[in-house]
Order: C-alpha cells, then sequence, then structure tokens
C-alpha cells in the first residue's frame, strides 16, 4: 500500500512539473505540441500522468524527455521520477507455453534449412545476375569477393553498399539527399528535412535499417547514436564530437555528407 501511495505521488509530482513549466515559459499545451511536432494529446496525456495511453515505457521516456527540454525541465530528474512511479510487470500473468514435441521440434528445423537453402539461393542469383549482362563498374563501388569466400551477411552487406551509392547518386540529381541508417542497437530516430517536412519519428529495433530522402539540410536526432551507423548519399557519416553524454546527437545533414551540431533552436522545434 505505501509503495502504491508513493508512486502516485511521483506521478502528481512528475504532472505538476510540466504543467508549471510550461506555463512559466507562457506556452499553452497546442502550441508546445506545435513546437514538438507532436500530437497536442501526447502532451495532455504526461502532464495527466496518463502514460498508458503513450503505448510502451520506451515511447513515454522519448515523449517525456522531449518535452522536459523544450519547457526547461530536468529530463534526468523526471525520468528517475517516472523509474520509480512505473508499476512493475505482473509475473505471474505471462502466458507459459506448453513444451514442444520432438516432431514439432524437427519439423521447426526443417523450415529453418529450407529457409537457410531459399536466403542462399536469392544471394547467389543476385551475385550471378549481373555476369549475364556486363555493366562498366565505378571505382567507388566495393569489389564483391567470388562465391563461396565471403559469408552471406557480407555478401548481403556488399549488395545494400552498392544499393546505397546507386540511389544517393540519384536523387543527387534531383536536389535531394538520401539519408540510410543501419541499427545495431535500439534507438529513438526523429529526421526533418530542410523544408521542415517530417520524415520519419519512432523507434527502431536492432539489426534493422531505413532510408529516407529529402531537401537538405536534414535535421537528424539519434536517442542511442553509438548504435546506429549513419550515410548521406552513399558516403559514411562520422559523428565524432556530436554525441552527448546520454548517447544521444542531434545535428544537421547537408547534401554533401557534412554533420554539423544542431542549434538549440532548431532541436527544440522552434
Amino acid at each position: 500500500m505505501a509503495t502504491s501511495e508513493a508512486g502516485g505521488e511521483a506521478r502528481a509530482r512528475i504532472g505538476a512539473r510540466l504543467r508549471s513549466a510550461r506555463e512559466a515559459r507562457g506556452l499553452t499545451t497546442l502550441q508546445a505540441a506545435e513546437k514538438l511536432h507532436v500530437d497536442p494529446r501526447i502532451l495532455e496525456a504526461l502532464e495527466a500522468e496518463n502514460f498508458a495511453a503513450l503505448g510502451a515505457t520506451v515511447y513515454v521516456r522519448g515523449h517525456l524527455r522531449h518535452y522536459a527540454e523544450l519547457i526547461g525541465e530536468s529530463p534526468a530528474e523526471l525520468q528517475s521520477m517516472y523509474s520509480a512511479a512505473a508499476p512493475a510487470p505482473d509475473l505471474t500473468r505471462i502466458p507459459h507455453r506448453a513444451p514442444q514435441s520432438r516432431s514439432s521440434r524437427l519439423l521447426a528445423l526443417a523450415l529453418l534449412v529450407l529457409v537457410g537453402v531459399a536466403v542462399a539461393g536469392v544471394v547467389w542469383w543476385l551475385l550471378t545476375l549481373p555476369a549475364a549482362k556486363p555493366q562498366p563498374v565505378s571505382a567507388e563501388q566495393p569489389a564483391v569477393a567470388p562465391p563461396g569466400t565471403a559469408s552471406a551477411a557480407q555478401l548481403m552487406s556488399a549488395i545494400a553498399d552498392a544499393q546505397a551509392r546507386g540511389a544517393g547518386g540519384a536523387r543527387g540529381a534531383s536536389g535531394e539527399t538520401q539519408l540510410a541508417l543501419r541499427f545495431s542497437e535500439v534507438s529513438w530516430v526523429q529526421v526533418y528535412d530542410g523544408a521542415g517536412r517530417r520524415l520519419f519519428e519512432g523507434l527502431i529495433a536492432p539489426n534493422s535499417a531505413r532510408t529516407l530522402s529529402g531537401a537538405p539540410p536534414l535535421k537528424v536526432v539519434l536517442g542511442n547514436a553509438p548504435g546506429v551507423a549513419v550515410r548521406v548519399n552513399g558516403q559514411k557519416v562520422a559523428l565524432d564530437g556530436l554525441v552527448h553524454r546520454d548517447g544521444s546527437a542531434r545535428f544537421l545533414l547537408d547534401g554533401n555528407g557534412h554533420a554539423a551540431p544542431m542549434p538549440p533552436l532548431v532541436a527544440h522545434g522552434g
């Protein structure tokens, strides 16, 4: 009972602090939402401590951090208060999967083998297809090792890099910049183009990739920058000096792949 009361007080303090800080800056909920490029109902839910309406905990933390930064509150303190107030998961309600029979395990293994053979066949087909129709190879394209000397993951990576370079050149001709993101770890991502158009916002799972295009300069926010590889028009972008101590990074990218720290007003959506 004491734990429940402490959690309720912490939530009340979170909502009260957010509301007081916003009003002290002379902002309405709608004005603050416009600056953050989010639905006003998200900020209303934060101030009302209705965290369940925002979905998973990682989304609540992302919105809470961005809102606190906009209105001058301490993101670290509010995140700590939210951690103390967040309810513990009820492990008794987690369903337990019935043990698989021997035949089921054998069937699953057979399916995995078939999928592996199919993937290997697709990779082999993609690598041998250019041989039927010779084309000039750019000096910038990476050399592909002979079949049998590289793993499937390496071959797929080489194909993806070649496609990224080709697509980047095409978009460069039309005045747009192509941004390619590869995620080795989970990360929150927010990307706007030079015209203020939102290209993407959300949480990306590890071992995945996203490719976006827009007019430069691109405004990029990464919640876990060390876990993200960034390329612009096929060129790798170094984030040295742009990553904060908490692992986040906010920067601008021009069409040549040059990265620069995002000004405070731009970072807050102003």
